[in-house]
This record gives structure tokens, sequence and C-alpha cells, in this order.
């Protein structure tokens, strides 16, 4: 039989890619001009810049977290909100339009128009708690919740990544080629952020036209193969075979709203594991037990000893979670023949003692935890006759600034801070007014239903989080000014996606490890004791550079930078 010219024109090898020159020059061109504005305006932000012409999942992703970054009334949002549902549903339609193979009918425009919409509001909706999520990460900035809301995002996407190409995606789930294009866009705008930080700034450009490239190539592949799907001849007709990328394998189309359906087993799977990590994580919970007092150890007694040491005598503020007294003494094994106390998230009695704490007892607002690690501090140098050394883990490194800031002529002489919150406070969820936006209300009813699913209860750390939102970048930035205080952090590798995407000062010594466990870790330790000893501390320079590499990375999927971070990279 004799091929007809349609016929052949939809064959893959007929239909080329770089015929679409319409595709190319907007996705590219959008993406480089968002770049260009970033450059003047907001260089720190230029990684998201390639995600503006992404598949819709993505695209939306980026499109919130700068939604949710401006600070504005309800008023203003409300209209923001609307302009990015309509901006984003007519540059997804002239995506698709112009990816369209040559020889079958587009599409009425309206129609499609109205199917886009439709994705916009339906993704918006299904993301907008993780970008919540990813803007608590922007105000205390530490790799779990990261490393929880980039799997759930994927997660998400994937039912999704089909979506907006043809009117039957909700029948559908999405084929290997439509997964596959989605994760090669991660993939690739993950590592055009890495290489974005390493170059000048002017690099962004380029580079977001080059992320563009690959984005079209993806609207090309999928948006054939739904058009192929539901072609002129129906969806019972002959389809030309294609390898994995192409995705030519018809999609089954299902009687039930197959990618919805998909879309609520993902987020109850997502629910049931984060109630899963907190009761496998239970084991490190605790109530408050003993008292926390001194331990000298030399001798592994407590108290009358505490002037016997020739060494400073140590205050270790344990993070978030922690209790007294049943943990681990691993930093008094550390430091041997030295008085080591742990800081009380309670304060002290009339008698000047530390009183035992449990794990919801942190949930503190940070002037009161820098006013209660100051008067422990002062405790311990009256008692001792010596100046203190601090070792402070996660939310305790946060208590320290707090302390600097408040109280700058505490006699503290070394600190050392162990998976340090570096940069708290970049974003805030307060208007011009004083008022919650929706940014702030929202996040909260995130920590509501998190810590109903964990043991710290619904209020989980919302006095936390609003004070760091409110002062902490202002405490940062004071202690990193405090000149009489020698500072060594310690950051695990895990935390280096929080990290600003800049080099790493001097006093940063990067260790394999998780947020929150180095109070236990052996090379943390030994960098603890040469640090107190005035010795030099050991670093590992491949650590560091896999730490830049790692943070320089994700910055592509975190909330952008509107201003340089505080304290400023290099301080």
């Amino acid at each position: 039989m004799t091929e007809t010219l349609a016929e052949r024109v939809v064959v893959p090898g007929n239909d080329r890619f770089l015929a679409h020159w319409g595709l190319i020059g907007v996705s590219c061109g959008v993406a480089m001009a968002e770049a260009g504005l970033l450059v003047a305006l907001a260089p720190g932000a230029r990684a998201l810049a390639p995600q503006v012409t992404a598949l819709p999942p993505l695209a939306i992703f980026h499109d919130l977290r700068w939604l949710y970054s401006t600070q504005r009334s309800w008023l203003w949002f409300t209209l923001l909100l609307a302009g990015l549902l309509l901006a984003r549903s007519a540059l997804n339609t002239a995506l698709v339009r112009l990816a369209w193979p040559a020889g079958l009918t587009r599409p009425p425009l309206l129609a499609a128009l109205r199917s886009a919409l439709i994705v916009t509001l339906l993704a918006c909706l299904l993301i907008s708690p993780l970008v919540s999520l990813t803007f608590g990460v922007a105000i205390i900035p530490f790799s779990w919740p990261f490393f929880a809301m980039l799997p759930a995002m994927l997660l998400i996407a994937l039912p999704l990544s089909h979506a907006g190409v043809a009117d039957t995606w909700w029948r559908t789930l999405p084929t290997p080629g439509a997964v596959g294009w989605l994760l090669a866009e991660f993939a690739v705008l993950t590592t055009a952020a890495a290489v974005t930080a390493a170059l000048p700034v002017t690099s962004a450009v380029p580079m977001a036209g080059l992320a563009g490239f690959v984005n079209a190539r993806a609207w090309f592949e999928l948006t054939g193969a739904a058009a192929r799907s539901v072609g002129e001849s129906g969806l019972d007709s002959p389809r030309p075979t294609g390898h994995f990328w192409t995705a030519h394998r018809p999609p089954t189309i299902w009687p039930v709203p197959a990618a919805p359906l998909a879309l609520a087993a993902v987020i109850a799977v997502l629910v049931a594991l984060t109630r899963l990590v907190f009761v496998l994580g239970g084991h490190g919970i605790g109530e408050a037990t003993g008292h926390p007092v001194a331990w000298l150890s030399r001798t592994g007694h407590e108290g009358d000893a505490l002037a016997d040491s020739w060494h400073h005598p140590v205050l270790e503020v344990a993070g978030f979670g922690s209790w007294c007294c049943g943990q681990d003494r691993a930093l008094v094994k550390a430091l041997r023949g030295t008085v080591v106390q742990q800081f009380s998230y309670r304060g002290m009695n009339r008698k000047g003692q530390p009183l035992p704490y449990g794990a919801a007892a942190a949930d503190l607002p940070l002037t009161e935890l820098g006013d209660r690690i100051a008067a422990q501090v002062w405790e311990l140098h009256e008692e001792t006759g010596k100046p203190v050394d601090v070792v402070a883990e996660s939310e305790g490194t946060l208590g320290v600034y707090a302390m600097l800031a408040r109280h700058p002529g505490v006699p503290v002489s070394s600190v050392v801070l162990l998976s340090p919150i570096v940069a708290p406070g970049q974003v805030g969820f307060r208007g011009a007014s004083g008022s919650s936006v929706v940014t702030g209300d929202e996040l909260h009813a995130l920590v509501w239903f998190v810590g109903g699913l964990s043991p710290f209860g619904t209020s989980g750390a919302e006095t936390l989080i609003n004070s760091v939102n409110s002062v902490g970048a202002r405490f940062a930035a004071a202690a990193a000014r405090n000149v009489r205080v020698r500072f060594l952090e310690i950051i695990p590798l895990a935390d280096a996606v929080t990290l600003p995407a800049c080099p790493l000062p001097r006093n940063v010594v990067v260790v394999p490890a998780f947020h929150g466990e180095l109070l236990g870790d052996p090379a943390a330790l030994r960098a603890v004791r040469g640090f107190f000893a005035h010795r030099p501390v050991r670093v590992m320079p491949d650590m560091r550079t896999t730490a830049e590499i790692m943070a320089a990375a994700a910055a592509a999927w975190r909330m952008p930078e509107h201003a340089p971070p505080s304290p400023p990279c290099g301080s």
C-alpha cells in the first residue's frame, strides 16, 4: 500500500526535532531571559532560571517558589497566583503547539489552554505543601527536611510527567519515556546549577540556554508521543515503534481517572513513610531523667571535682529532640580530663543546678534559649573560675548565636558548632504589615500535620520556627562579628544540600555524616579535642570540595536567594 504524506510525516525519523525552531527558540529564549534578569537583580537565585521552560511539574515547582518568596498581603498574593496560573498555562500551551508533530492537526487553542490551566491548578495544589517545606528549610536550613522534600516532589511529579500535552492524560499513566524525560530534566537542571556556580555569574545565561534546549527536546518527545497516540487515525490505529526515550508505546486508556488515583496513592505512601520514620527513629527520643550536672571524664565521677581539671570546662548544648540524662556521653569520653556539663533547655533551679528535660523542651524562642545558655555559662564559670568552651549541635548552634548576640561579654573562650544551622532566617513569612501571609499559614499547617505524626505533638517546633524567622539572621550575623571567640564549624556532608552556594570559610571542617549525629561521631570528636587543645585540625579537602559541589547543585531546588546569606560567604 502506498503511504500518504501524513503517514510519512509522523514517522519519528521524518519529524525532526531541529525543524521545530520555534519550540527551541521559546524554550531557550525564556530561560535565558530569566537568567539575565537574575544575573542583574538576584544573582544568588540564578540556578532557578533554566526551570522556567521545564515540563509542567518541575516548572510549577519553580513558579511557586518565586511566588512564596514574595512577602505581600493576601490580596497581592492572590493576584500574583492568578497571574502565575494564566502565564504558566499560556506558556505550556505555546510549547505544546510548537512541539506538535508536523502533519497532525493541533488541538483547538482554547481547549489546549483549558487543559493546561487544569493541569497547572492541580499541580499547584499538590506541590504547594512541598514548597512550604522548602520555605521552612530556608528559615532553618538543615538537611533532613530537604531530603524529605526532594523525593516527595519527584514522586508527585512522576504521575504528572505526561500531563498538559493531551486531554486524556488523567485517564492514563505516564509511559516509561515520559518518566525518563522528567528524570533526565531533573538531572540536567541539577547539573546546570552546579556548573553555573563554578563559572562566572554571567555564565548563567548561556547555561540556561543549554538547559532550555534539553527542555525543548523533552517537550518535543512527550508531545509527539501524545499526539501520535491520539492522532487523526484514532487510538486503535497502528503506531510507529520507537526506542524508550521517544515513548511511542501507546498509553493504556483506563475507564477510571488513573493519574489522580496514582497521585492519591503517592500521597498516602508519603504520609505512611513519614509516620514510619518517626516510629523507627523513636529510640532516640526520651523523657527527662537524672540531673545534667558536670562529669569529670578523667574519673567518671560527678560534681565535687569541678575545679580539678586544668582544661577549660565545656558546656554541651544538644539539639532539638534531645533529653537529659540518658544519652551516650561520647563527648565526655573524648575530652579526657575535662569537666563537661550538659545544657538544660529547662534552665536551672534556685541553686543554679541545671534541670532535667524531655524531648519537647527545646521548642523555645531564640531570645530565651540564648539567655538560658548564657546563664549556665556564667554559673559554670563561677564554679570553676575558668572561661567556658561550648560544643553545640543543630538547634544548640542557634542558641549560641543568640547568646553571643545578646550577651557579647559572656565568658566563652572557644565554640565548636556541630551540624550548625548556617545562614538561618534568610527568608521570612511576615509581610510589611507584620501579618502572616499564606506562606506562613501553610507552613504552620504543615508543622501541625507532621507534628501530629511525630512524638513531639502538633505544636512541633512552631515556636522555634517563628523565632528564627524573626531574629535568626540578625543573631547569626552578630555572632559572626564576635572576634573574642574562636570558632570551629564541623558540618556533616549531608547538610551540604542546605549550605550557601559559595566557597566554605577556612574554619569549616566537613565530615561524612548526617545532620545531628556528630556528638557521637569519632572524626568530629577528634576535631573537637584538637581544636580545644589549640592543635591544627585536620581537614578533608575532598570533603570540602564535594560539599561545595553539592551545595551548588542543591541550589536548583531550594528557595531563591534574594540577598546574600547572613553571615556572608567566606566570613
